[in-house]
């Protein structure tokens, strides 16, 4: 079989596999939908009493009100209800996003996020804490409510889904209309990243039933490459840290578990519940191995959230340097300005090369945890 009749074949099954983006995405937005706001700290905000009013104190409230690269560094790499574009506080100028809440007592309630004036204003009873999450004006109603809202990492996923439709879907039909024929330019980019994962990593680590996996695991990397890729752009439409959100990541490892879970022979589980040891010694083994089934996904979730929100808070770091020596210093201020901007540009091309390698990394271990699942006893 030719590079070309092969790769046509790897497209094929690469299309197929997007019907199923959809699912995994509205998955994730239940996911990312009900994180957790990082906390943001803001001293700005605590009101002093005058028997506390002092030199220092006044010195401290002061330095809270200017630049906070804590505050700025967390607002960036957190999810929020409208997409910032550019402006702070009042002057800030952003996408407002669909918020949809569900309460027992008021049913679905659907509105815009801009309603809520960056967090200024309260609107239908409810209103934007300190740590973006939307919760009642009364603080005494302890009624349930369920945020369902279309988040900027939602939104982020729903970009990242139609690029990947609309680039596998162009790539099928230009093989099907060139057979026999190189590819050409951005096609001819995709087919030794798609030859690469399907020979050299799906392939050897799962064998003869690796084509039964190829539309999930092909699907897995090319989201998450995707997203790592737009998340480097600082400009709508990217710069949504989605990879960088550990609800994101973990549905991801949750779709690993249970197809690894489903997919598992006889010949796995009973290694694991019944492993070739003495029979006194199943009480050390298959607690170790019951707990290296839940630690697997575990890793994989942890990994790509912790090296894709590395990466942008060190980014974020170098650029605030020029923020906080300009405070001490103009002229401090302006003779680190080309080295801070030196280290991002550098850290800005180390992330591309992450973005990659985040994916590669965490398609290579689940096909590893499906292959280990579906080999046969020899």
């Amino acid at each position: 079989m030719s590079d070309n009749q092969r790769f046509t074949k790897n497209t094929s099954v690469l299309k197929a596999s997007v019907f199923s983006v959809l699912s995994l995405f509205f998955a994730m937005q239940l996911g990312a939908a009900s994180q957790e706001g990082h906390e943001k700290h803001n001293d700005a905000q605590h009101e002093m009493t005058p028997s506390t009013e002092s030199t220092e104190h006044s010195t401290e409230s002061h330095e809270s009100e200017g630049f906070n690269p804590g505050t700025m560094i967390i607002e960036h790499v957190s999810d929020s209800h409208d997409w910032h574009l550019w402006g702070e506080g009042d002057h800030a100028v952003s996408i407002p996003l669909p918020v949809i809440i569900y309460t027992e007592s008021k049913g679905v309630i659907l509105f815009s996020s801009s309603n809520f004036h960056h967090g200024h204003a309260s609107y239908e009873g409810f209103k934007l804490n300190h740590e973006g999450q939307i919760e009642w004006e009364d603080e005494s109603n302890k009624e349930v409510l369920y945020d369902l809202s279309i988040t900027k990492n939602v939104a982020a996923m729903f970009i990242g889904a139609i690029l990947l439709i609309l680039m596998v879907t162009s790539m099928a039909k230009h093989y099907a209309k060139n057979q026999g024929k190189a590819p050409k330019g951005f096609y001819n980019l995709l087919e030794p990243l798609v030859v690469f994962l399907s020979d050299d990593v799906i392939k050897p680590n799962i064998g003869p039933k690796a084509n039964r996996f190829m539309p999930f695991l092909l699907t897995i990397f090319f989201f998450i490459f995707t997203l790592n890729l737009t998340g480097q752009i600082p400009f709508f439409p990217g710069g949504a840290n989605v990879t960088g959100n550990i609800a994101v990541t973990m549905v991801l490892a949750l779709f690993v578990f249970v197809t690894v879970t489903f997919s598992g022979n006889k010949y796995y589980w009973k290694h694991i519940f019944m492993p070739d040891v003495p029979v006194w010694m199943y009480i050390i083994i298959i607690p170790i191995e019951v707990l290296g089934v839940v630690l697997k996904p575990l890793v994989l979730m942890l990994r790509l959230f912790a090296n894709i929100t590395a990466g942008h808070i060190i980014i974020l770091g170098f650029f605030s340097l020029i923020f906080i020596f300009g405070a001490m210093s103009p002229t401090l201020g302006y003779a680190v300005s080309p080295l801070s901007v030196a280290f991002t540009v550098f850290m800005s091309l180390l992330e591309l090369l992450v973005a990659f390698l985040q994916a590669y990394v965490f398609t290579l271990l689940s096909a590893i945890y499906v292959g280990m699942a579906v080999e046969e006893h020899h």
